[in-house]
């Protein structure tokens, strides 16, 4: 479902935020419209979060995790012209073909909510072409999240 592998990955997050305080977090919402892989995200995120020395607990924890997870068909037009040149300046040539192809996108959205005060801290997107085989989304989802949480925690701006 989600091949991110060159995905267009986002992040933002509330430059007043502290993250030095936040040491566990805990998930509130997995949504996804196959429930296979709703453990396949929460896995992702888990592995890149505990790598960081961020704890999991069931409920209760400074940050609370949810993300949502989609695909979509997308469409793509493609227009050969034939007899282009100097010659046939007026139509572009004498013959027009289209073609239209059709393919998933898949996106990933990734929210981390201060459990305290329930406001937003962090969000992490990403998006890119889906393949047909789900072991090879898989694969491409952990290289996502990795990506998406590389420069996890963010650093406190000085003010």
């Amino acid at each position: 479902m989600f091949a991110l592998a060159f995905a267009d990955v986002q992040t933002d997050y509330d430059k007043k935020a502290d993250f030095s305080q936040y040491k566990s977090y805990s998930w509130v919402k997995v949504q996804t419209s196959n429930p296979l892989w709703e453990s396949r995200i929460k896995d992702a995120v888990d592995s890149e979060l505990q790598a960081k020395g961020w704890r999991k607990v069931d409920e209760g924890g400074d940050v609370a995790l949810a993300a949502v997870g989609s695909a979509t068909n997308e469409k793509e037009y493609t227009t050969f012209y034939s007899g282009i040149g100097p010659w046939r300046w007026r139509g572009f040539g004498s013959e027009t073909t289209t073609t239209v192809s059709t393919y998933k996108v898949g996106t990933l959205v990734l929210d981390m909510y201060d459990a305290r005060d329930h406001r937003l801290i962090w969000r992490g997107t990403a998006s890119d072409t889906l393949s047909d085989k789900p072991e090879k989304n898989e694969k491409k989802l952990e290289k996502t999240v990795s990506k998406m949480l590389d420069k996890f925690p963010p650093k406190r701006e000085k003010e």
